[in-house]
């Protein structure tokens, strides 16, 4: 259902005429400029347009493409209240550091029912994306720690190994001064 849904925007989009903006350089991603000239004065925005979905997919593609000063900068601007601003701050997030991304979510979830019946698609998308990164990041770090334990392990064994194997080697030494003194007249 949610394929189909998010499948129909980007029709729609084409069919509209509407095209993705074009790739940008990171260090200064337009939101708009890759709208049709009658929606590039709208930004993302929660009232009911022709170029509502345009304008969050041109955010979020912006966000992606984003350095961390067009994001700082774009997170200082969205810094309200406002449920706008609040779901605006979460798709700029979703594109920071691990630790941006249990806040954009935290935000996602607390938003989204507020948005309207048509973004609620995309803005779930990108949601379970989100949410799909963080499992992965920490099925990572949990293999990293599991890795880890494992290689501590191995360590103790080598060492217990050691010292097993240095007490074989006294042992030896004391049993062949035994039969050295058994052989002596």
């Amino acid at each position: 259902m949610l394929y189909r849904t998010l499948m129909g925007l980007v029709a729609a989009s084409l069919l509209a005429g509407c095209q993705w903006p074009p790739i940008q350089p990171s260090s200064a991603p337009s939101t708009l400029s890759g709208l049709p000239a009658g929606c590039q004065d709208e930004g993302p925005s929660l009232m009911a347009s022709p170029c509502q979905s345009e304008a969050w997919i041109a955010l979020g593609l912006a966000s992606q493409r984003g350095d961390r000063a067009w994001r700082d900068r774009q997170l200082a601007r969205l810094d309200t209240d406002d449920t706008r601003d609040r779901l605006a701050r979460a798709v700029v997030l979703s594109w920071g550091t691990e630790n941006e991304w249990t806040q954009a979510s935290e935000l996602y979830k607390a938003d989204l029912a507020k948005a309207p019946a048509e973004l609620q698609p995309l803005l779930r998308y990108w949601l379970n994306e989100l949410e799909g990164r963080r499992a992965f990041s920490e099925r990572l770090a949990e293999q990293g720690r599991a890795r880890q334990a494992l290689a501590d392990e191995k360590a103790a064994q080598a060492k217990r190994l050691e010292e097993l194997t240095d007490k074989l080697e006294a042992l030896s030494d004391i049993e062949q001064s035994i039969n050295l003194r058994q052989q002596a007249p």
